[in-house]
C-alpha cells in the first residue's frame, strides 16, 4: 500500500519537526515537503502533489487562509488547519478557513500540560488518515 503524501506548511521551525516526528510514527506516512509559509507552500504543491496539506494559520507572505483559497481554487488537495487560531472558541477562524475549502481543523496544544504528546500524535495520524481518502472540489477565489 502506497504512503500517504502531506505536505507541512509551518512558519515555526519547532512546531514542523514535532508534526514531521509525529506523523512518520505512522508506517502508512510519509512527509514528502515542507514550507514555512504559504508561497513556499504553493509553490511545492504543484509538483509534488500532495494527499494531505497540514498548515498553519498565521505566517509571512501568505497565512494559511489565503494558501487555502489558492489550493482549492487551483489545486484541490484535502487540507487540515494545524494553529493555534482554531481553538473551541475561535468559531470566526474555523468557520473562515472550512468556508475556504479546509476539510479539518487542529488546535494546536496551548501548553505543554493540556494532554499528551501522545495523544496529540495519535489526533493527527488518524485526521491524516481519514482525510487522505476525502476527495475535494475546486472552489473557484471570488
Amino acid at each position: 500500500m502506497a504512503k500517504i503524501e502531506v505536505l507541512l506548511v509551518e512558519d515555526s521551525a519547532v512546531a514542523i519537526n514535532i508534526y514531521e516526528k509525529m506523523l512518520i510514527s505512522s508506517p502508512h506516512i510519509e512527509v514528502i515537503g515542507k514550507a514555512e509559509n504559504g508561497k513556499q507552500g504553493l509553490e511545492l504543491v504543484s509538483h509534488l502533489k500532495p494527499d494531505v496539506i497540514c498548515t498553519d494559520l498565521q505566517m509571512p507572505q501568505m497565512d494559511g487562509l489565503e494558501f487555502t483559497r489558492q489550493i482549492m481554487a487551483h489545486c484541490p488537495t484535502p487540507i487540515l488547519v494545524l494553529s493555534n487560531s482554531v481553538q473551541k472558541y475561535d468559531i470566526d477562524n474555523i468557520y473562515e478557513v472550512m468556508k475556504a475549502g479546509a476539510v479539518d481543523v487542529m488546535a494546536k496544544p496551548q501548553t505543554a500540560l493540556e494532554g499528551s504528546t501522545e495523544s496529540m500524535q495519535n489526533e493527527l495520524v488518524i485526521k491524516v488518515r481519514v482525510l487522505a481518502t476525502k476527495k475535494v472540489k475546486a472552489i473557484p477565489l471570488n
